[in-house]
């Protein structure tokens, strides 16, 4: 049996997304900027996926960029927002466990002269809207917050910090970073008063290279990306035709009986708990039920490198993650495990398990079982 459970990684591509990019790369391949028939063809299939985006957010076709994945899409966001309101103010606000491409960003901008605050989390892997309330003052001009953290699950509390926000300092504007929340939970932009907010297609059977930034009408950004002024002069080039199709099947698929998929994640992921837990030395970081992400489990097996296991997993076709795998394969110390407290013996234990709706229990229950196995083999090995 195979179970694949690193979606959070990346998803496979659903057959109709495959069906409709196949189509315009043999097809309907004409440039969008193009005068003649082709070009209009393609431009077609761009409006189309905006409107299905939009569509799925109550938002404007017009408040949806295009761009080539969530790391675009935050870059946009925070170096654009940044530099466009630079003579408002300095001031940064952004959580310590951020995804690397919020993290970098934001690094970039403090050598660039901004004033960064990295706010903590609790044991939870959340952020107290009281301390974004105390870090607000008189330069801050950018709020960044992750919806869903990519490597334990955690829901960060965006509505109050939207509403501290609205009553603290107007201005400022949020960006969410929702990459790992789009697809998983019901997320209405202009009701949560979240000014931008990053997607990334792979991330919900759609293909890589693939994205789109929400920019709420009348927000101050300027492009991080210059040339022939496509996609109203945000972001120069020419689109990804074939890519931008498949989003707007992959984000319509999402968002059909959403709450249905959403259940039956939850259901899934609250299975898995129950029954890793009951292996010896197995410590879950993720919350279960509703208080997280439907999707991910972070669990920490005591006394086993997560290298080992992992490729002791792969070996009987099991495919997990140590930590994101949206970074590259150098090492690294995880933020968000430090950041929880975890202790320092467990964060080299560490897998995480990503779910879609083509997890099956079975493929869970084969998991399961598959470590509770290897667990006994591996920790013999050690102490021996």
């Amino acid at each position: 049996m195979e179970a694949y459970l690193d979606n959070s990684a990346t998803t496979r591509v659903s057959d109709d997304v495959k069906d409709i990019m196949v189509k315009v790369m043999t097809e309907d391949y004409g440039n969008p900027s193009s005068l003649h028939m082709k070009g209009v063809e393609a431009e077609r299939y761009i409006k189309q996926s905006r409107e299905i985006i939009a569509r799925t957010l109550k938002v404007s076709e017009k408040e949806i960029l295009f761009t080539s994945g969530g790391t675009e899409s935050n870059n946009t966001a925070l170096i654009g927002t940044a530099m466009a309101n630079k003579r408002k103010g300095n001031h940064i606000i952004t959580s310590m466990i951020e995804h690397a491409s919020v993290s970098n960003p934001v690094k970039y901008l403090e050598k660039q002269g901004f004033r960064i605050t990295w706010l903590p989390v609790d044991r939870q892997g959340r952020v107290n809207p009281d301390d974004v309330k105390e870090a607000i003052c008189d330069d801050t001009i950018l709020i960044s917050v992750m919806y869903v953290n990519n490597e334990i699950g955690s829901i960060q509390p965006i509505d109050e910090i939207a509403q501290i926000i609205e009553q603290t300092k107007k201005d400022i504007i949020f960006h969410v970073d929702a990459i790992q929340a789009y697809g998983k939970l019901r997320i209405y932009p202009k009701r949560q008063k979240i000014d931008l907010m990053s997607v990334s297609g792979h991330k919900i059977h759609g293909p890589k290279g693939t994205g789109f930034l929400y920019i709420k009408d009348k927000t101050k950004i300027n492009p991080i990306i210059f040339g022939g002024g496509q996609e109203k002069g945000m972001r120069s080039g020419t689109e990804n035709v074939p890519g931008i199709a498949g989003l707007g099947v992959a984000c319509r698929n999402a968002d059909k009986a959403i709450d249905d998929k959403i259940e039956k994640m939850y259901g899934l992921k609250d299975y898995f708990i129950q029954k890793i837990s009951k292996i010896e030395g197995t410590q879950v970081n993720s919350l279960n039920g509703h208080d997280s992400a439907p999707h991910i489990v972070s669990v920490s097996f005591r006394g086993v490198r997560s290298e080992v296991l992992l490729h002791s997993l792969e070996d009987r076709q099991i495919y997990v993650s140590a930590g994101s795998a949206c970074s590259s394969n150098k090492p690294a110390v995880s933020a968000t495990l430090t950041g929880i407290g975890l202790d320092k013996e467990l964060l080299d234990s560490t897998l995480r398990f990503s779910f879609s709706t083509d997890t099956t229990k079975e493929q869970l229950d084969y998991t399961v079982d598959v470590i509770d196995e290897l667990l006994g083999k591996l920790r013999m090995y050690i102490r021996s």
